[in-house]
């Protein structure tokens, strides 16, 4: 048994939440825990009833433990349009992409503004949901005053301020500030927010002096607005979508005319380029999984929206083999940076296992989600999720769900 070297250590460190190699607590076994694989070395805590295993680096054989991932924003069409997806297919689709926590949008049928339609979402969640799950709340024309008593029973108010799917925009300053103003400012806050908009939210924020966190972002103008924000101490944090990393609307044309509609739209190469060099100012990646079926996509009114929950990590590991992004800045924001920004529980021995090697071609076919589409199908991608453990059970195992539908909680019900 032997310290973690220091490039090891700055990995582990994210996971286990210590500051020095020679915390009493660390060491690593050159013997695997039961169960993992034989090879490679494992880093491990001592500590009773924390599970032996917290974390290990990659082993000779390929495989990485990462923390459960978070994805702040995802379209579960549940309330109302589930012939889409609704919590239990697309909680399914998280543990196969190693999410074992998502966030819930509220744009469903009907939009969740309420304390009724709400408890529509929490019942089937409660029902249905195979990983742990939070829910927004829709700011809406009606529910300025009556917004705020709900802050304790989701994980956040959405705002619309821009083109979306759903009736849940706002159209005017006076009913954003209110939303803004009336909220818990201990409470998340989220804004679909694109170009002006974007600026009247960060206005908002300055001006009532609280966080706000911008969604999707996927233009040169909008990073660099965010950065002059941060650098003004402005309390902004924000997500990008892998789909806005990935394509372009150079793209549109292979994906199709229908299938290639989403909101926000592919950018151009310069847009993808900024966000790339911005990486800094990126606290979170979100898929924005917003699944439709391929007949609607196809169809003469083709809504807005891709599913992501099943491509996004091995996509954003490709940028790892490239050189744009390492293990660390990945973890950073598909985990430690969710879970500060949105004040998430511990989920105690959790975690995913992922085979580096593995390369696999982008089939809808064999994918969770019920859409039955991707954006990326027939795309050669390197890197899946092998299995998954969540509070100590083993929920996912080389493509199998095990879960039982019911298993996730809600993360704000601790």
């Amino acid at each position: 048994m032997r310290f973690p070297t220091l490039d090891r250590f700055r990995l582990y460190r994210k996971i286990a939440g210590v500051k020095s190699c020679q915390d009493s607590n660390i060491a690593i076994d050159e013997k695997p825990a039961r169960g993992q694989p034989p090879l490679g070395r494992h880093f491990h805590t001592p500590k009773p009833g924390a599970g032996r295993l917290l974390f290990f680096v990659v082993l000779m054989n390929g495989i990485i433990n990462f923390p459960g991932l978070i994805d702040l924003h995802v379209h579960l069409r549940d309330p109302g349009a589930t012939h889409k997806e609704d919590f239990g297919s697309g909680t399914r689709a998280a543990l196969a992409g190693g999410f074992t926590t998502v966030l819930a949008m509220p744009n469903t049928q009907p939009p969740l503004t309420d304390e009724p339609s709400l408890e529509l979402a929490k019942s089937a969640a409660r029902e249905k949901a195979h990983c742990d799950y939070g829910i927004y709340l829709g700011a809406g024309p009606d529910n300025r005053a009556t917004a705020a008593p709900l802050a304790g029973r989701v994980c956040g108010l959405k705002l619309y301020l821009d083109q979306t799917y759903g009736p849940l925009r706002l159209e005017n300053l006076g009913l954003l500030h209110a939303h803004v103003s009336n909220w818990p400012s201990n409470r998340p806050l989220a804004a679909h927010a694109e170009g002006r908009s974007l600026a009247a939210i960060l206005f908002f924020a300055a001006l009532l002096d609280r966080s706000v966190h911008i969604c999707h972002v996927s233009r040169r103008e909008e990073i660099l607005l965010i950065r002059a924000a941060k650098e003004k101490g402005i309390r902004v944090t924000c997500e990008v979508a892998p789909h806005h990393l990935f394509l372009t609307d150079a793209d549109a044309p292979r994906i199709g005319p229908g299938r290639s509609e989403v909101r926000p739209r592919l950018a151009s190469a310069n847009d993808q380029d900024a966000l790339w060099k911005n990486l800094d100012v990126i606290d979170c990646f979100a898929t924005d999984h917003a699944p439709h079926t391929l007949e609607e996509k196809d169809g003469p009114q083709p809504p807005p929206g891709y599913p992501g929950l099943e491509t996004a990590l091995a996509l954003l590991l490709s940028a790892v083999s490239d050189g744009r992004l390492t293990h660390e800045e990945l973890i950073d924001r598909m985990h430690t940076n969710p879970k500060r920004i949105f004040a998430l529980p511990e989920q105690d021995e959790t975690r995913i296992e992922v085979d580096l090697n593995e390369e696999w071609e982008v089939c809808a076919a064999n994918l969770q989600s019920r859409c039955d589409w991707s954006p990326f199908e027939g795309m050669r991608l390197k890197g899946r999720v092998r299995r998954v453990v969540l509070r100590g059970q083993r929920v996912y195992a080389d493509g199998q769900v095990l879960a039982a539908p019911g298993f996730g909680r809600d993360i704000t019900e601790r």
